[in-house]
């Protein structure tokens, strides 16, 4: 399964308290496990640990953020940064509060 997936690639999370969050492909653990961080509340140094099916693939891959994983460095800050349009949409223009 881990095959269909790469470092640095956008998905969603199906299920658990994050259920609905974007987060990066930081690392695969065994044939079942993928390993997920968004910069924030789950740093690179400490992913969440997640089934296959329990994310959704997107068709987007944060290729700068593939290469810092690839190097081995930690980058929480271009995580963070590239998942702020997936996780915070702008909000809909002529709205009033």
């Amino acid at each position: 399964m881990k095959e269909n997936y790469s470092l640095g690639q956008v998905v969603r999370s199906k299920a658990g308290r994050d259920k609905g969050r974007f987060m990066i492909v930081v690392g695969f653990e065994g044939d079942e496990f993928v390993l997920l961080s968004d910069g924030t509340l789950r740093r690179a140094d400490k992913p969440k640990k997640k089934k296959f099916k329990h994310i959704a693939k997107t068709n987007t891959v944060c290729l700068s953020v593939a290469e810092k994983l690839a190097e081995g460095r930690a980058a929480n800050a271009l995580i963070k940064n590239a998942l702020k349009d997936f996780n915070n949409p702008e909000e809909t223009e002529g709205e009033d509060f």
